[in-house]
């Protein structure tokens, strides 16, 4: 049996999520290695960590470009150590916790403990995609959204662009099981992920009332995500760049009245996002989290008087990777 091997370097959050969308980087090793990063300390956003794990000792080729690829940790010391002969896997995830919010809890196989009663579980493994595990921003965007259903809102069509691994999608299926919900995300490899963890779930998927439907899609520019709009409720959990680009395009798909949940930013970035949907036709309706990762939810005025049409641009330019976190 080969020894397994852990490479351990210092990243951003940025860099961590660019990385596990480089598919061609990671091709051109053999065999690739699996990788998982992680946050930490919530205290300190930006000082993220990633774990590449090798069967067999990697060459310094490997951890050369593992590490070229991670601009931030060109100057950090490589910390590279043989794994003992157990599950690295389980390993990696035990110091995970599980997420519990609203009527929610969000566990992996080996972190999914006593399951509050009356609680609905979701079980999304942390090996699976990038940025699973419990980041506040899952937390505030579930409890935004089971508050927001507590409140009485009613939804009928639902898009969560930026689906990663379909958590936030599938908690909007449960709380408006007669919605009509798509989910998209810019990296094929998340939608799969998604696609399986729905399976995990017994989330239906497909395109009637009650049931999820995937795609792959930049932003919201995709066929089937125009065919639904106008959206009731808009829910979108990934970077503050690519979240400002396309207020114009949720603002577009949205109909008066409608609410747009968004996370993945920064406490300090928070006003800056807020002036975009501003902007574009919304006013702050909440923020949820007093930690560095709020939940902000925005409601979409009406419109008043003549307003010229415009060209809304639906796709982001971000690449692969700085969408779907939880």
């Amino acid at each position: 049996m080969t020894q397994s091997w852990k490479l351990t370097l210092p990243c951003t959050r940025a860099e961590a999520e660019a990385l596990t969308g480089d598919f061609e980087a990671l091709a051109m090793l053999d065999p690739p290695p699996a990788i998982i990063t992680r946050e930490p300390d919530e205290a300190r956003p930006d000082r993220w960590e990633l774990n590449a794990y090798f069967e067999g000792k990697p060459d310094a080729d490997s951890v050369a470009l593992l590490q070229s690829r991670l601009p931030s940790a060109a100057k950090a010391r490589p910390l590279l150590e043989p794994l003992p002969d157990e599950d690295w896997v389980t390993v990696s995830q035990a110091g995970l916790e599980p997420v519990h919010a609203g009527r929610f809890y969000i566990h992996t196989t080996s972190n999914k403990g006593q399951v509050p009663r009356g609680a609905t579980a979701f079980r999304i493994e942390a090996s699976q995609a990038f940025g699973t595990g419990g980041h506040s921003t899952t937390a505030n965007c579930v409890a935004m959204l089971d508050a927001m259903r507590r409140r009485g809102l009613r939804a009928i069509d639902i898009a969560d662009i930026g689906t990663g691994t379909g958590v936030l999608a599938f908690a909007a299926q449960s709380l408006w099981p007669q919605a009509r919900i798509i989910a998209s995300d810019i990296d094929p490899k998340s939608v799969g992920i998604a696609r399986d963890n729905a399976a995990i779930n017994a989330v239906p998927t497909g395109q009637l009332p009650g049931h999820l439907a995937l795609v792959t899609a930049s932003g919201a520019d995709h066929p089937a995500i125009l065919a639904r709009a106008p959206f009731d409720l808009i829910i979108a959990n990934i970077l503050a760049a690519p979240l400002i680009e396309l207020a114009p395009a949720f603002a577009a798909l949205s109909r008066p009245g409608a609410s747009v949940v968004v996370a993945g930013l920064l406490r300090a970035q928070a006003d800056t996002v807020a002036t975009a949907y501003r902007h574009a036709g919304f006013r702050l309706a909440e923020t949820q989290g007093q930690g560095e990762w709020p939940g902000l939810r925005f409601i979409r005025r009406p419109d008043f008087g003549f307003r010229r049409r415009q060209r809304t641009p639906l796709r982001t330019s971000q690449p692969p990777g700085d969408f779907g976190t939880w």
